[in-house]
Parts: C-alpha cells; structure tokens; sequence
C-alpha cells in the first residue's frame, strides 16, 4: 500500500484576531470537511500527530534576530516541527507523499527574521528542506509555491543555492503584497536561474495557471532534476479569496497538484474560509491520495472576470522570453575587511507589516565555481537601530569558502554585537551575543 499522510495543525493558541483572516477556521472547516466526506478512512491514507521543532532546526535556516527568545515562537516551531513529521515519514518510505495542515504559515519569513511579515515568523517548508539534506543528505529540491502571493521569504532563503530550485507562481506583485517577485529576480551570482518567478495578471484562473505548468515550470523540474519536490501550497489563489484577484478553482488546484506531484505538500496562504478551504484543501489532498477530485465543486460560482486563455498564453510567452534574455549582472565590491576572492553586493529592504518596520540589509556573497559560495548579511532594524550578522556557510561548502565564513566570523564578532554562523557543511550552529559570549546550538 503507498499511503498518504496527512497532519493537521489548527494552531488554537496563536491568533491575530477573532475577525482576522489568518484563524484556526482556515483549518477547522477542512478538517470537518475531510471527516464528512470519509477522506481519512480510506485505506491509503495515514494521519500522523503535530511535533514540536528543536530551535535548532531552524537556525540552521533562518537567523532569529536578536535572539530565539525575543520572539513568540511557541505555535510557529509546531507548524515546523509537524512538516518534519511528515518529511521523516517521507525519508522512511512510511508515505509516498503528505500534506502538513499546518498554521502559522511561513513563506514571508526569510533568511533574517526580526519579527513576524505576512503572517509568518518561521518559514516551515525551509526549515524542512534543510533538515532533510542535513539529517538524510538529500541532494536536490524544487519548490513550487502556489500562493498567490509571492513566497519572498522562502526565495531570500535559498537564493543563493544551486541545489534549490525556486519557483513561485503568484498575482503580478505590482497589484498585490509584498510586491516583489518579478522575472528579474533569477538567483544569486553561485545560482542564477535556480529561482524562477512568474507573475500573473488578476483574474487569471485554471487554465491559465494549468499553461504555465505544462509550457514553463514542468519542463524546468525535469531539467533541473529533483530529488524531491514540496509544493508550499496556498490556496488564495481561489476566485473567493478576500485578498486577492484570481479565479483558481478547487479543481483547478487539484490538477495543479495531480501535475506538479509533490511529495510533500505544506499549507500557506488562502482566507476564504468557508467558500473555499474546505472544497480545495479536499481536492488537493484527494490528488495526492490517487482518488477522483473531479466531483469537488464549491458552493459559490466565480464573479470575476476571467483572462482570455490566448490573450494570457501571448503574455506568458513574452514573460518567459524577457525572462531567458536576462543576463548576471552584479556588483561586486572590494572591502579591506572580506576575505580573498570576488564578492557580490546586493541591498535589500524588508517591510515587517504585521509590526510595522523596516529591515535594511547588506548582503555579500563569495563568488565560487565550486559551491554555493559563503554569505554574509549585515541586518540593521531601522527603527531600534539594532545591527545584527548571519554568516552562511553553504551545504557541501568548497575549502575556500568555509574559511572564508570562518575568517568573516573572526572579524564580525569584533564588530556586531549578535552574531549567527550557520556552517550548512559541518551542521554547526554558533552564536554570538557580547554580553553571553558564544554559544554553540
């Protein structure tokens, strides 16, 4: 019997309000749904049981700025900690694939985390996939988010990983938050073109999302070659959701799935609670099981207008062109205090709306032919005024380049207050504080 797992985490203590869209009935109607219709009797399915998250599971991702403890991270290392369950299961051959039904979500929540952005504090599929290469070694991932919005915080995680294919398909982010994910934004200098965003026009529905995959992101996973995939699964891309202007169906999302076959699939975005959730959330995890989803239909008829299937195809094929024309083009800077080799800067500025301020951040990162290159990111919080530093040595890290994180870490903590080290090599996570001395996790 190949099983399908599935997990639910409702999150009942974590809230941003009674009326806010991001609620435990996001998953509560699901659940009742799935109960009515008998999903989780059938023999191929296995329910597995929420886990807790060791915080080092997640350093070895995201940097939690200025300590782990600063935050509220009691219900976000649960919706981490059940992706895990399901990826071991996955590693052990228990499930041919899974669902995690877990909230918070995290796609927003990026390399330097000062606090909580669209939702999310802690990026659970990232979080997944490297305990995944680290704890079993495995080598290749592909991403596939389906939110409608832009998945930028898991994009910042692995933009500069050769290993990690990014593809986020969502509405045009010129229309809709955060506002980023254009086709310029391909990779890092180490992994150009491993990171691919293709932004659509509002009210583009099935058969506009089913193109894309068949002409764009199918053809790209075969290339790349994957040995496992995780479709970071928002469901806002539905013609009911509130915050959004797509016409996606639930069938829609059940082909986008029986298409993509991911072995792992983990809930993000999608608010129309009782329009929608339940009815795509039962397509999706009916795909995934091998059963008909044909007859979910959702009690609501769509009101949108709907994209002209070959106006969009014309669109696509132009986005796609614009997007292979793209050539590398990086700054690079020598500073007195880097260590040998070229070193590419790249700014950035990262908007906390659910707090309310600014991130501003300096990244470098070495140029190698042989790994995904060190990184470094220099973090100010705008507001306190607090500076923070992440140094990043990659997953099967060159010789040249793990000396390089290693000699930046002998500068740094001469500099900055907070340190992270993340040696993805080595599995070894070091952190420094000026006052607490340094601490190995």
């Amino acid at each position: 019997m190949k099983y399908t797992g599935i997990l639910f985490f409702p999150a009942f203590d974590w809230s941003l309000g009674e009326t806010h869209p991001e609620r435990e009935e996001r998953l509560l109607y699901t659940q009742e749904q799935l109960f009515e219709e008998g999903i989780l009797d059938l023999p191929q399915v296995k329910q597995y049981s929420p886990n807790v998250a060791h915080i080092r599971d997640v350093l070895r991702t995201q940097a939690l700025f200025p300590s782990p403890q600063a935050h509220d991270l009691n219900a976000h290392l649960v919706a981490a900690g059940s992706s895990l369950v399901l990826g071991d299961a996955w590693n052990r051959r228990e499930i041919k694939n899974g669902f995690a039904l877990v909230r918070p979500p995290g796609h927003h929540s990026g390399a330097t985390v000062l606090g909580n952005r669209g939702f999310c504090t802690l990026n659970n599929e990232a979080i997944l996939v490297n305990y995944l290469r680290s704890k079993y070694g495995i080598k290749k991932v592909a991403i596939i988010d389906t939110d409608v919005h832009h998945g930028d915080g898991t994009q910042d995680i692995f933009y500069h990983d050769p290993d990690v294919l990014f593809i986020s398909i969502h509405q045009d982010g010129r229309t809709l938050y955060p506002g980023s994910g254009f086709t310029d934004e391909k990779g890092g200098p180490n992994a150009w073109s491993k990171t691919i965003n293709i932004p659509l026009p509002p009210g583009a529905g099935d058969d506009a999302l089913l193109h894309v995959l068949d002409s764009w992101v199918l053809p790209k996973i075969q290339e790349f070659g994957p040995d496992l995939i995780i479709n970071s699964a928002g469901q806002d891309n539905h013609f009911t959701d509130p915050l959004a202007s797509m016409n996606v169906t639930a069938r829609g999302y059940g082909k986008i799935n029986e298409i993509i076959k991911p072995d792992l699939a983990i809930l993000e975005g999608g608010y129309s609670i009782e329009g929608a959730l339940p009815y795509v959330n039962l397509a999706i995890f009916l795909a995934l099981a091998g059963e008909d989803y044909n007859g979910v239909t959702e009690p609501q008829k769509p009101k949108r207008p709907v994209v002209n299937i070959n106006s969009f195809k014309s669109y696509l094929k132009d986005l796609k062109a614009q997007n292979e024309r793209l050539k590398p083009n990086w700054t690079i800077k020598d500073e007195p205090f880097l260590p040998k080799g070229k070193w590419a800067y790249i700014p950035r500025s990262i908007y906390y709306d659910t707090e309310g301020f600014q991130e501003l951040r300096h990244d470098r990162i070495r140029l190698c032919n042989h790994c995904g290159g060190t990184v470094m990111m220099l973090s100010q919080h705008v507001e306190l005024g607090e500076k923070y530093a992440l140094i990043r040595i990659p997953f099967e890290a060159c010789p040249d380049c793990e000396q390089a994180g290693l000699d930046l870490w002998d500068y740094l903590i001469t500099q900055f207050k907070i340190v992270l080290l993340q040696n993805q090599t080595r599995d070894q996570i070091v952190f420094w504080n000026k006052n607490e001395g340094v601490k190995i996790i």
